[in-house]
């Protein structure tokens, strides 16, 4: 296959900046990073321009112009199929505004690190439109995610065309040596799958290999912190029968779900912030560092209160979590 990497989108608009970043450098791309996410590439402006991007997509896949990496990776499948419906979520929806992508570095391997809620975990597709759609540099996070996404069928091949691999320490640290983004949810399935009256408590981080292979390739940590995926579909209670005979970590129960079949799959629209946070460097620390079971806990502990505050702090400012 030929290689075909599409340009990054334009930028329509600018962010209105947070008043709790540094002041906004006078370079565009530094201004753009400090500012949170009204910025939106530009899409097609009528059918006309959309049939033209449908059919040169086709074009491309017929004649074989794009590339797919060792780990699945489609960019092209990416930005044609994937983004534009999570796309409309992301600013019609769920009204989402992003602040501090400039901590997010525009090159180079880095590890960011978030909270994971919501019942269906839509968190994970936000935070790659978000940085996808507004980091100035447009990168693919890449997601890390459970086995069980990986052995579904549709969604598990469309996870590999986005993007996504294992939550494994091998795939994450080859990908970090590439210099890519990636993304985790330590919490996994524990944080997506608690009760509603549990919401916004971070649960249990696991053994903390997440900061094993950032020790590792000495990248910065980013904590991310989101605030919206909670109400999205309260989880009320779990029907264990049913989840063990799908082979579920769980059935949720929710206000619209079972009850209204099809039509519960609807999210609600709730308000939702993203925070990137200050970066934690890794490289300061000695080599065998990613060995030491101590720095590994007392690491992981620290982002995992970073990102506690933070969501406190972020409740806070967003109010009211549907009409914000």
């Amino acid at each position: 296959m030929t290689s075909h990497r599409p340009g990054p989108p334009p930028s329509q608009g600018h962010e209105p900046t947070d008043p709790g970043e540094p002041p906004a450098s006078s370079e565009p791309a530094a201004a753009a990073a400090a500012t949170s996410s009204s910025a939106v590439p530009a899409s097609p402006d009528g059918w006309p321009d959309r049939l033209a991007d449908a059919l040169a997509f086709v074009r491309r896949r017929i004649t074989g112009d794009y590339s797919i990496d060792d780990f699945g990776y489609d960019q092209d499948f990416t930005r044609s199929v994937v983004l534009p419906p999570l796309r409309l979520l992301y600013e019609k929806w769920f009204r989402v505004q992003t602040l501090g992508l400039h901590n997010i570095p525009d090159s180079g391997g880095a590890l960011i690190v978030a909270n994971h809620s919501g019942t269906v975990p839509m968190d994970a597709a936000m935070l790659t439109v978000a940085i996808h759609d507004h980091h100035p540099q447009h990168r693919p996070p890449r997601l890390l995610a459970a086995d069980l996404v990986f052995d579904t069928p549709v969604l598990g091949p469309l996870a590999r065309k986005a993007g996504g691999t294992l939550a494994c320490n091998p795939d994450a640290e080859r990908l970090l040596a590439a210099g890519e983004l990636v993304s985790v949810f330590p919490e996994g399935f524990k944080g997506v799958g608690k009760p509603y009256r549990q919401r916004y408590r971070l649960q249990r981080f696991g053994r903390g290999g997440f900061v094993s292979a950032a020790l590792l390739r000495g990248v910065p940590i980013i904590p991310c912190s989101i605030v919206g995926a909670e109400e999205i579909y309260p989880l009320l209670g779990n029907i264990p029968q049913l989840a063990r005979a799908l082979g579920l970590p769980y059935f949720p129960v929710t206000p619209t779900f079972p009850l209204l079949g099809p039509l519960g799959a609807i999210p609600l629209p709730s308000k939702w912030l993203i925070e990137f946070g200050e970066p934690i460097r890794t490289d300061e620390f000695g080599p065998g560092a990613a060995e030491d079971p101590m720095v590994v806990f007392n690491l992981s502990d620290q982002v995992r209160e970073t990102i506690q505050q933070s969501l406190y702090r972020l409740l806070l400012q967003r109010g009211h979590p549907f009409f914000g």
